[in-house]
């Protein structure tokens, strides 16, 4: 039987054509705390211990996919988001850590206040609507997305962590139903926003695994979802609410602009942990 030390290096070594170290490090990390149950300091206390022909073989089955470029996320079935281990499948976007820095901006921004509402608009494994929800005790959050497969995740996910968000199955582009004009606090949205013409520059992990719905938008348009869902923010949210959108870095200003222009008494880009354009915010 092969050592926990020996099974870290037969996938690290099995996988560096698809991920180039250092990655293929973490990636073999992700793999054992997933597969033994063990977290980083316990693996690195337990090396020499043997890994069962069970393990073995789970490990094995997982190299192979993840050799074909398949994101070790979608491998092992759960994403790291916000404190949350979540379930996430081909259905759902993998979240990712700038979604977290929105998360976070939501957070600090209304962190003690009561009775909040909240809507997560394209909201996909249900990371934004969740943690929110884990981190606001007694708000009432709202999660609509247009895939049925999306929800599904969602929910299982909610269901995990018994935590109450109402998913409303809906597309953003047709009228909302079920929630009341002037009656959110907050609204959330990380839309698609990679344009057509950047799929060259994407890894292939991302293009050939990930939902395109939940990733791109035509060049010629590419600012759409963030029109319309400034609409439906100007006719849900209070006033005094806040409107929150995760961007692709080339559109900042264009986002900020529209949402002058839409009527939003003020909004302001943010950026992230990079130095990048990476949120806009705006106040009704």
């Amino acid at each position: 039987m092969a050592t926990i030390q020996e099974m870290q290096q037969y996938i690290r070594q099995s996988i560096q054509a698809a991920y180039p170290e250092p990655e293929a490090g973490a990636v073999a990390q992700l793999v054992l705390e997933q597969v033994l149950g063990q977290s980083r300091g316990q693996l690195r206390l337990n090396r020499q211990e043997a890994v069962s022909e069970a393990q073995e073989a789970y490990i094995n089955a997982a190299v192979a996919r993840l050799q074909q470029q398949e994101p070790v996320q979608y491998v092992l079935g759960v994403a790291h988001f916000y404190g949350l281990d979540l379930r996430v499948d081909e259905r759902v976007l993998i979240p990712r850590p700038e979604t977290e820095e929105l998360v976070d901006l939501v957070l600090k921004e209304h962190k003690g206040r009561q009775g909040l509402r909240a809507l997560d608009i394209c909201t996909g494994s249900g990371c934004i609507p969740l943690a929110l929800a884990a981190n606001l005790p007694g708000a009432a959050i709202y999660g609509l997305e247009v895939s049925e497969g999306a929800l599904e995740v969602a929910r299982a996910n909610a269901a995990i962590y018994k935590l109450p968000v109402t998913w409303l199955q809906q597309d953003i582009f047709e009228p909302v139903q079920g929630i009341a004009a002037g009656s959110m606090d907050i609204i959330t949205s990380n839309p698609p926003y990679v344009l057509e013409t950047e799929k060259q520059q994407m890894r292939l992990n991302v293009l050939e695994y990930e939902p395109h719905l939940a990733l791109f938008v035509p060049d010629a348009d590419a600012l759409k979802y963030y029109r319309r869902i400034s609409e439906v923010a100007l006719e849900f949210l209070k006033d005094g609410g806040n409107l929150y959108f995760e961007i692709n870095e080339r559109y900042g200003e264009q986002v900020r602009d529209l949402l002058l222009q839409a009527g939003f008494p003020a909004a302001a880009v943010v950026q992230d942990l990079f130095g990048k354009d990476r949120m806009v915010r705006a106040v009704k």
